[in-house]
């Protein structure tokens, strides 16, 4: 009898020469890694990113996104590429074709992430519990402890064969479908409502590359009317290019890059499987990114974008609990006037539990808040998970060479597992300090993690890059003629894309006095350099 991964090429067989929407069906059917690049990437980062995106630019960036998911899953189509057509790690690959140096700054940026913003999403699902769907009176020991427990029996799933890979897959689509319809339903509700100005939301996709230099149009007559205009616009353009930034190192991450190559060979899949692998990562990936992150942005553009209701009284003055936050956000500017009091009120980040609120007049209290809680609740938990998958991967890779000699041994399967559940315990096991210590622990974890995995998303991009245009890797199934020139094209745009994000972002960054960004931007020129020569030297002795 045939065993899944037979059953899946005769599928794929079936339909090689049948039409396109009947191939798309039967490929849905059997996609799977898509699914847990879509669980990862919408956790906590993309939920912030969409709501500060809704508060600063309104309907303005809904093409931001999208735009940099496009250029992840280019990436990420080429990245499959290269492992479906070796059947090879990519790790191993690169160190041996290009240079260690790559190699080992991957996986440790990988690493590295996957243990910092593994904190900020247990620490989400708190608040989900304790704020949107009980009460704080929920311990956060139990939850912490749950959620913990639920991450490490489905990574279990994961590394039992074949029937628990596919329990793993089905639990994720269900976590991610549950996300997806959760925010749905609440633009439903705040359309149904007449809430929503649908034609600027849909004019909000077209791209409008001016908003990344100049704040939006509803700042403009404020900054005009405050103490100091130039300090404003400083100020406004900045929280811009944070968020922006934010957007595109949230949509692909540089963990993403190390994740779907190693769940691929984990199916079985192989040069068959490529057309497959395109359509996995526009389903599982592309279609759940653009419809929350959209729906997100679409929720807090209309509640917050120039709004100051839920941050001011009615005769100008902070709210008790809002006090500190505005006069943080006002820091540094000298005798401030009541336009400055509500410029800053306008750019107050706010919260799922926040966005909720504003949305109680119109869906009522139990839908707006349980719908948004259940939502969070999937962001954050799928994202623990898939987090602490990829941190067992790595491990398992880092520690390649015990794996192997246990098994050659005959060891038991703890003894062959134990860097994997290793990686998921590291990772978890830091995440669970998230609800009691990430408030504090941000500025100095978020800084040099977004800098370091800010620095390797290009990085990781350009590797691939030169993977797909090495004969020395492929053979005879690297691209050539007309599909060559296209793969360039689109890697390229992409990858420089990517650079000239990560250098306007990071360079400017510090830790206490520190330069950190520069650092960064100096690790970055110096991986580029001995990548292509690293390259240039390989393929010359190929050849």
């Amino acid at each position: 009898m045939p065993d899944q991964h037979d059953r899946e090429l005769q599928i794929i067989e079936s339909v090689a020469d049948a039409p396109p929407l009947k191939k798309f069906g039967a490929y849905a059917k059997l996609s799977g890694p898509g699914w847990l690049q879509g669980a990862i990437t919408l956790g906590g980062g993309s939920l912030a990113g969409a709501l500060y995106m809704g508060i600063i630019s309104g309907y303005g960036l809904m093409w931001l996104q999208p735009l940099a998911m496009i250029c992840g899953i280019i990436m990420l189509s080429a990245i499959a590429y290269v492992t479906l057509a070796t059947e090879q790690k990519p790790f191993q690959q690169i160190n041996r074709n290009l240079s260690p140096l790559l190699g080992y700054s991957w996986i440790f940026a990988t690493i590295l992430a996957n243990i910092v913003w593994c904190m900020p999403q247990f620490a989400l699902a708190t608040g989900a519990i304790q704020q949107n769907l009980f009460s704080a009176s929920v311990p956060k020991g139990l939850i912490v402890a749950v959620l913990l427990g639920i991450g490490l029996y489905v990574n279990f799933l994961y590394e039992a064969g074949a029937k628990g890979i596919k329990v793993f897959d089905n639990i994720i689509k269900v976590m991610v479908a549950i996300i997806v319809l959760s925010f749905f339903l609440v633009v439903v509700t705040l359309s149904k409502n007449g809430a929503l100005p649908w034609g600027e939301i849909l004019s909000g996709y077209l791209p409008d590359f001016s908003l990344l230099n100049r704040p939006a149009s509803v700042f403009t007559g404020l900054i005009e009317q405050s103490s100091n205009s130039t300090w404003w616009n400083e100020r406004i353009i900045g929280e811009q290019k944070d968020r922006i930034f934010t957007a595109f190192g949230t949509a692909v991450g540089i963990n993403m890059t190390w994740l779907l190559p190693y769940t691929l060979l984990k199916k079985r899949w192989g040069a068959k499987h490529r057309g497959l692998s395109i359509v996995d990562l526009s389903i599982g990936l592309f279609i759940p990114f653009f419809l929350a992150t959209s729906c997100v942005v679409i929720a807090a553009a209309s509640q917050f974008h120039g709004k100051v209701d839920d941050v001011l009284l009615a005769d100008g003055t902070p709210r008790p609990e809002m006090v500190e936050v505005v006069e943080k956000t006002l820091k540094g500017l000298e005798s401030p006037t009541q336009v400055d009091t509500e410029l800053a009120a306008m750019l107050v980040s706010r919260d799922s539990f926040a966005l909720a609120t504003t949305l109680e007049p119109l869906a009522g209290e139990a839908v707006s808040q349980k719908i948004f809680g259940v939502g969070v609740l999937g962001m954050a938990v799928s994202t623990i998970i898939i987090l602490m998958l990829m941190n067992g991967i790595a491990f398992r890779e880092l520690l390649a060479k015990q794996t192997a000699a246990a098994g050659a041994k005959g060891g038991s399967l703890i003894a062959q597992k134990w860097p994997y559940f290793l990686g998921c315990l590291i990772a978890g096991g830091a995440g669970s300090l998230g609800p009691f210590v990430w408030g504090g622990a941000a500025p100095y974890l978020a800084v040099p993690t977004s800098v370091i995995g800010g620095a390797l998303i290009p990085i990781a991009y350009f590797t691939f890059l030169l993977l797909m245009n090495s004969k020395k890797v492929l053979g005879d199934k690297r691209p050539e003629g007309k599909a060559r020139i296209i793969w360039n094209t689109l890697m390229i745009t992409a990858t420089t894309i990517a650079t000239f994000g990560s250098i306007w972002a990071i360079h400017g960054k510090k830790l206490g006095s520190f330069p950190a960004g520069m650092l960064g931007v100096a690790f970055l020129v110096i991986l580029f350099v001995v990548g292509l020569f690293s390259f240039l030297k390989h393929e010359k002795e190929a050849s």
